[in-house]
C-alpha cells in the first residue's frame, strides 16, 4: 500500500471514530423513582397540559403552543437545555420560569408529586 493511501486510510479511519464519538448515544434508562405513570396521566390531564402540546395517550391533547411531548424520552435535553433525566423534567414541569424566564410555559402550581408522576407518564411514552 502506497504512502499515500495509508494516510488516507487513517484519515477515513480518525474521521469515522470522531463521527461515532458525536453521534447521540441512546438516551440512558429514565426511571422516575416513586413516579406512577397512571397518575402522571390523570395529572397531565388536571393541569390542561394538552391545551398547548400534543400528549399520546390523553385525548383530545392537541395542542400547538408548545412542542409535542411525542419520543420526549428519546430526546437529550428538556426544554433545549437542560439534561433529560427525571430530576431535571421533574424541575422543568414545576417552575418552568425559573429555569427560563423568558419561556411561554406558564407555572402551573404543579405539585412535586404530580411533577414526578407527570415524568413517569412522559418517559412511558404516553402508556
Amino acid at each position: 500500500m502506497s504512502a499515500r493511501r495509508r494516510t488516507a486510510a487513517r484519515a477515513t479511519s480518525m474521521l469515522v471514530a470522531l463521527l461515532a464519538a458525536c453521534a447521540p448515544s441512546a438516551p440512558p434508562e429514565r426511571e422516575v423513582l416513586g413516579g406512577d405513570p397512571a397518575r402522571g396521566r390523570r395529572a397531565i390531564a388536571a393541569y390542561g397540559c394538552g391545551a398547548c402540546h400534543v400528549v399520546p395517550g390523553i385525548a383530545g391533547a392537541r395542542g400547538r403552543v408548545g412542542p409535542s411531548l411525542a419520543g420526549l424520552a428519546d430526546r437529550p435535553y428538556v426544554a433545549g437545555r437542560l439534561p433529560n433525566v427525571a430530576p431535571s423534567l421533574e424541575a422543568w414541569v414545576r417552575h418552568p420560569r425559573r429555569i427560563d424566564p423568558q419561556t411561554i410555559m406558564p407555572e402551573l402550581g404543579v405539585t412535586e408529586r404530580d411533577a414526578r408522576d407527570i415524568a413517569a407518564f412522559l418517559y412511558a411514552g404516553g402508556r
